[in-house]
Parts: C-alpha cells; sequence; structure tokens
C-alpha cells in the first residue's frame, strides 16, 4: 500500500494536473480518445485562498485525435467540487466560455467557436444515476431521427458533450483504464490519522498509469501543497459553519413560521366563534323583537276586551275574573 496525497483538495489538484503527462494521460482516459497535444490555459483556476473553493476549474486547450485518424482542436474545461453547489454557477462558468474571443477560430473564412467539452468532477451524487462516470453526448439526427454522420462547425461551436464523475460511486471499482486511474479520487481510501492522505494498491496501475501515482507521491511531501490543504480545511470549516448558521437559521424561521401559522388558525377559530355569538345575539334579539310585538298584541286585545267589557257595565271584578287578571291590571287597560 501507498500513502500519496488526496486529489479531491483543490491544490493537490492542480499540483497534478500541472504535470502535462498526467493531465493527457487523464484526460485522454475521461475522453476515450488520444489527446494529441494539451495546454493548460493559464490563470483561469479559482485559488484556494478564496473562500469559496468548493468550486475549482481548470481549462485546457487540446488537439484530440478521433478514432477515424482525424485531429481537431477543442477546449476541455475541467471543473471540481467536493462540495454539493448550484449548477448555476457551472452554467455561468461555461457561459464564459462561449463569450470569450479568445475561444474563436477561422474556419473556412468564417469565426467560429472552438468545441467544449465540460468534464465535472463531483464529490458528491447526482440524484438517481448511480454510475460513476456518466457520458452525455450530443449526436446530428434528421426528422427520422436517422444519424447524420457528417460534423458542422457552426453546430460544434455552439454544443458541447459532458462527463460527469460521481466520486461517491467510484468504491474501488478497477473495471478498466479509467476506473483505475479515477481509483487516486476514491474517498474510501482515506487515512484515519490524515484525511489529506489516500492508502491505495499501487499493484493495480500498469506502468504507464503509475506516473499518477508519482505526481500524487511528491504532492504529498511539498510543503506548500500540504500548507494550502490545510488552508482548505480550515476555510471548508468555516463554510460548513456557515452552512450549519443557515441551516439552523432556516429552522427556527421554519419553527417560527409554524407557530405563526398555528396562531393564525386560532385567531381564525376565535374570529369564527366570535361570529357565531354574533349570530346567536343577532337571533336573541330577533327572538326578543319578536316576543315584543307578541306581548303588544295581547296588551291590545286586552285593552279592546276590557273597554267592550267596561262599556256593557261589567264590573271591574267580574271584567278581572273572565280574564284572570287582577283588579289593578284591568284597571290600568282602561
Amino acid at each position: 500500500m501507498t500513502l500519496i496525497a488526496n486529489p479531491i483538495y483543490d491544490a493537490v489538484f492542480k499540483f497534478m494536473m500541472e504535470d502535462e503527462k498526467v493531465a493527457k494521460l487523464l484526460l485522454s482516459a475521461l475522453l476515450k480518445k488520444e489527446i494529441v497535444e494539451l495546454q493548460m490555459r493559464q490563470h483561469e483556476y479559482t485559488s484556494v485562498q478564496q473562500t469559496r473553493i468548493s468550486l475549482f476549474r481548470m481549462d485546457f486547450s487540446a488537439k484530440i485525435r478521433d478514432n477515424d485518424g482525424t485531429e481537431h482542436l477543442v477546449l476541455i474545461e475541467l471543473q471540481k467540487t467536493w462540495l454539493a453547489t448550484e449548477t448555476l454557477r457551472f452554467r455561468q462558468y461555461l457561459g464564459t466560455h462561449y463569450l470569450s474571443k479568445n475561444n474563436m477560430r477561422e474556419n473556412g473564412g468564417s469565426r467560429y467557436g472552438l468545441p467544449i467539452i465540460s468534464i465535472y468532477i463531483l464529490g458528491h451524487t447526482l440524484g438517481d444515476l448511480k454510475e460513476p462516470v456518466v457520458y452525455v453526448r450530443r449526436c446530428y439526427l434528421d426528422y427520422d431521427d436517422q444519424v447524420i454522420e457528417q460534423k458542422d462547425p457552426f453546430i460544434e461551436s455552439l454544443t458541447h458533450d459532458s462527463i460527469i464523475v460521481q466520486i461517491p460511486y467510484l468504491q474501488g471499482r478497477t473495471r478498466n483504464h479509467l476506473e483505475r486511474l479515477l481509483n487516486v479520487f476514491d474517498q474510501d481510501y482515506r487515512t484515519p490519522q490524515d484525511e489529506h492522505l489516500l492508502e491505495i494498491d499501487e499493484s493495480i496501475f500498469s506502468a504507464t498509469e503509475q506516473i499518477i501515482i508519482t505526481r500524487l507521491l511528491r504532492a504529498g511531501v511539498e510543503p506548500d501543497v500540504r500548507r494550502s490543504m490545510e488552508v482548505e480545511d480550515e476555510i471548508l470549516s468555516e463554510i460548513e459553519k456557515r452552512d450549519t448558521d443557515i441551516m439552523q437559521k432556516e429552522q427556527e424561521l421554519e419553527q417560527k413560521r409554524r407557530e405563526i401559522e398555528q396562531n393564525k388558525q386560532v385567531i381564525e377559530q376565535k374570529t369564527q366563534e366570535i361570529e357565531q355569538s354574533k349570530q346567536v345575539i343577532e337571533q336573541s334579539k330577533q327572538e326578543i323583537e319578536q316576543s315584543k310585538q307578541v306581548i303588544e298584541q295581547k296588551n291590545k286585545m286586552l285593552q279592546e276586551m276590557v273597554r267592550m267589557l267596561t262599556q256593557a257595565g261589567i264590573p271591574i271584578e267580574e271584567i278581572a275574573q273572565k280574564l284572570s287578571l287582577s283588579s289593578l291590571e284591568v284597571k290600568k287597560l282602561i
């Protein structure tokens, strides 16, 4: 077993890919095509001193040879992240390449953009996709979905292929040349004492593939690389602390939202109860009003009866007896 620097760290990854032979080896394996010439574009990668280290970028211009022997220039956009990040960041960076005049080339008297191949090395997983390496390839189709073999620079400059590597699904796989190379990213090999290092079985690598191990061995003993990894750990710790604080704030806000919603429901219930009470009061008022009208009608009838009986010369005591009233009540009605 061999201890190598962990290339999930930006500083190690940059150190590894700055070696042209290693970069050619890894990129050729990812593209599954021979890279004839490769040049890293300087000053287009992020710095580990920046606080947003969750997205690391490197760009290469390459001449690749297709299976039919033809050669053509492409722009390889390599992005690596070890934290789940928004796709908007990837899109924004991709957009800068489509806009850059430095990526334009003459072709048949017209200017076209270099074809772009985007490679994403992710320290997290994507939805339900379980494959460690996913290829997204374009093809030209006619109306009947028949493949058109010819290529056109206009189309090539406006669309692009992508390769996505999901590090968590590498899981010790060594089924082919690419998976053996990607083995150096497998975080299951982290040493318990120091996550800056991976413990790799060097015997699975061929003589050609050994150069990537040699490069990572060097990275593990480079003082600047070691210090940069420590800086990344500190920055990552700050990012995780920030994210934890944000998550706690979001949980608190969600709790407050639920409490407000509950209070709102209580208020609505109270409002309904008040409305029901108002309706009961209104109904009682109506019943009282109806009772008053009935009483008034009854009094009018009694008054009329008392008047008629009085005119007929019947004594008050007899009238009171007939109407089941007291003499005083009868006198009030006269």
